[in-house]
């Protein structure tokens, strides 16, 4: 009899095995940031596509682990069973951190298998709307004739708003002229901006768009190479290098990453359901409207989308260590 039945526990899990992905087992997608944040918006979007793209019932929930400029969330997805079932979206923070942090728990390039790259988000210099400023220029120089008297919210050490204010301070030659205020996530930091606790933000459109359509917040220039010319409400916003910062490109991209080890066949999988998604005419439209690109190039192969991370961990290694801003 025991035989038997461990013949009928083996036969079970063997079907159970050889169950075509995902299953009745839930997809979900680790967002390392706080809920009703810009990544949590993409995140819940893309798992709305995603879903619909792949059918028969498949079920994309979202978890948002927040803490550690993302590393918890991520460090989580590096250590989770590499079966597909766990995915983590994740922002130019892939890159960043590796300078950021002395003591990662893990390995970028290393302990991911690599799914493809989802969009690009421009950023917006945006400040409290008491500012007497109404221009990047007069802001700018607002900013100079106040040293020491402003400071700079971003939405903890590794955040997207926390690079961008590093490279945007560096540009201006103003690194000792604000004090910079982290805040545990970029809900709190937006909302201490909008009620004047702070005076400057730098953020993504995703997350900025919003607030400027308001009211709430003044908005100065944007950090892409280019203007917003598709976005009607951000298309007259200046960029920060029409501005006399040359050179100066930053875009926000997010990524879609699985554990180490997870089937090819799995990730083959997720990868046609990502493109798939990528093309859905809802997502676009709603990433457009934030002022977001999505990537409809090689980089949402995963080859392509693991040489991008690697040069941009190369290119943003000098700049953050330039600012001298370390983590444990």
């Amino acid at each position: 009899m025991k035989r038997l039945f461990v013949l009928a526990a083996a036969a079970t899990g063997l079907i159970a095995y050889a169950q075509p992905f995902p299953g009745a087992k839930p997809i979900t997608l680790v967002v390392p940031f706080a809920a009703g944040g810009p990544t949590d918006r993409v995140a819940r979007d893309l798992a709305k596509a995603m879903g619909k793209a792949m059918g028969d019932g498949a079920n994309f929930v979202v978890e948002n682990v927040n803490g550690a400029g993302g590393t918890i969330g991520a460090t989580k997805v590096a250590k989770a069973a590499p079966d597909g079932h766990t995915l983590l979206i994740y922002h130019i923070g892939m890159a960043s951190t590796p300078a950021l942090y002395r003591k990662l728990q893990y390995k970028p390039l290393e302990d991911f298998e690599y799914l493809g790259l989802i969009n690009e988000v421009p950023m917006m210099l945006i400040g409290k709307r008491q500012l007497r400023a109404n221009n990047y220029r007069d802001f700018e120089n607002h900013v100079r004739a106040n040293a020491g008297k402003l400071n700079i919210a971003h939405a903890g050490l590794g955040s997207a708003s926390h690079l961008c204010s590093l490279m945007w301070q560096s540009a201006i030659k103003a690194d000792q002229a604000m004090a910079t205020i982290p805040f545990g996530g970029t809900a709190p930091a937006m909302n201490a901006l909008v009620g004047g606790q702070v005076d400057l933000m730098c953020d993504q459109t995703t997350n900025t768009t919003g607030q400027i359509e308001a009211g709430r917040v003044k908005a100065f220039a944007v950090t892409s190479a280019q203007r917003l010319s598709g976005n009607m409400l951000l298309k007259d916003y200046p960029t920060l290098q029409e501005m006399g910062l040359k050179g100066f490109n930053l875009t926000i991209w997010h990524g879609l990453y699985a554990p180490k080890g997870t089937p090819s066949a799995v990730l083959t999988q997720l990868n046609s359901v990502l493109k798939l998604a990528l093309n859905d005419p809802d997502f676009i439209k709603k990433e457009e409207g934030l002022g977001a690109l999505v990537v409809n190039d090689q980089r949402s192969d995963p080859a392509a989308h693991k040489a991008f991370v690697a040069s941009e961990i190369a290119k943003l290694k000098p700049l953050i260590e330039a600012g001298g801003k370390f983590a444990d």
